[in-house]
């Protein structure tokens, strides 16, 4: 692979439009300086500083993608009829995301993960207490034929769909299917971002599983060539799939392309393995960049190439972070060779 022919691409992730389906949700940021210890109880004072709304789970893979294309993501997701589910459609909304297709259900909560963070002059900033705030069963089925029902409105109106799966209960066994089939009878890119229960995605497009996630779903370590060509050839018998990208941390990434029964592998290298603070979020960056890339025309392994970038860059700080595309050509450019 070229860098110059990369390079020259990118400005095309601009184009596509991606819908992201799954587990929305919110990240509350509550920070405080300490004050003293509460009479009432051994615990901390803390005076409020600020909080912070940051996207989170399959919020941050749609927030990924409109940083990357200017605005082109649509969600797809269920929230309840409460407080954070305002605060999640105007945090999707001011990310320019749109939510004209996402489903309140009132039976349920929407997911917040609320991070409680205390500070003094004389020390760092630590996270104190999480509160999760979350609905965990399956969809009724009230609630699941309203969100089938936007699948099938929405995917024709997008180049790509992402499934983004955070065992939360919106991806239940008839959302996932009508997605598969709704995408693949439109000609639509669709991948799957999932961490377990993968033999329910056979039909998409592409997976992006990391390492450890690929070892428990296959019952083996990858630890050489051999049991790496291994799980190519596995991974693409057991779901059906195009492409298989398996994310490998500081060992860099893999893809598979399934051709004509024929696994041809490309590895490249971590781009990035010294300034690594975060890697919270890195799964769906790369998701969304690999997906984006792919919708842009280019080639698996340009984009994954574009999806490494992507992660090298939003790993550099806490929390989920997103990236855009000025930051991916400056990266690109400070690499040597791919």
């Amino acid at each position: 692979m070229e860098k110059n022919e990369i390079l020259k691409k990118l400005d095309k992730l601009k184009e596509p439009k991606i819908l992201i389906i799954g587990d929305f949700a919110i990240d509350e940021m509550v920070f405080g300086q300490t004050e003293r210890i509460s009479r009432e109880a051994p615990v901390l004072i803390l005076q409020h500083s600020e909080t912070k709304i940051i996207l989170g789970t399959a919020s941050n893979a749609a927030h990924n993608i409109s940083s990357l294309n200017c605005g082109k993501a649509g969600a797809i997701g269920v929230l309840g009829d409460d407080y954070y589910g305002g605060v999640l459609i105007k945090a999707l909304n001011d990310a320019k995301i749109n939510t004209e297709f996402m489903v309140v259900d009132k039976t349920r909560k929407t997911t917040t993960k609320t991070r409680i963070s205390g500070s003094c002059s004389q020390s760092i900033t630590q996270q104190i207490v999480r509160i999760d705030r979350q609905t965990k069963m399956p969809l009724s089925a009230e609630i699941e034929a309203k969100v089938i029902e936007n699948i099938k409105r929405a995917i024709p109106l997008y180049d790509g769909v992402i499934l983004s799966d955070y065992h939360l209960g919106c991806l239940t066994e008839k959302v996932i299917r009508a997605a598969i089939e709704t995408a693949n009878a439109h000609g639509k890119i669709i991948v799957a971002d999932i961490q377990k229960d993968m033999e329910r995605y056979k039909g998409v497009t592409a997976i992006t599983p990391n390492q450890p996630d690929s070892e428990k779903f296959l019952g083996y370590f990858i630890n050489d060539e051999e049991t790496l060509k291994k799980a190519g050839h596995d991974f693409s018998e057991k779901l059906g799939l195009k492409y298989t990208l398996i994310t490998r941390g500081e060992k860099g990434m893999v893809l598979f392309e399934n051709t004509r029964g024929t696994e041809n592998m490309t590895k490249i290298p971590a781009f990035n393995k010294k300034e690594v603070f975060d890697v919270t979020g890195a799964g769906d960056t790369v998701v969304a960049a690999f997906t984006l890339a792919l919708c842009a025309g280019m080639s698996a392994a340009e984009a994954m190439v574009v999806g490494n970038l992507a992660a090298s860059i939003v790993i550099r700080q806490f929390g989920c972070h997103t990236t855009n595309l000025e930051e991916l050509k400056s990266e690109l450019n400070n690499i040597k060779e791919i």
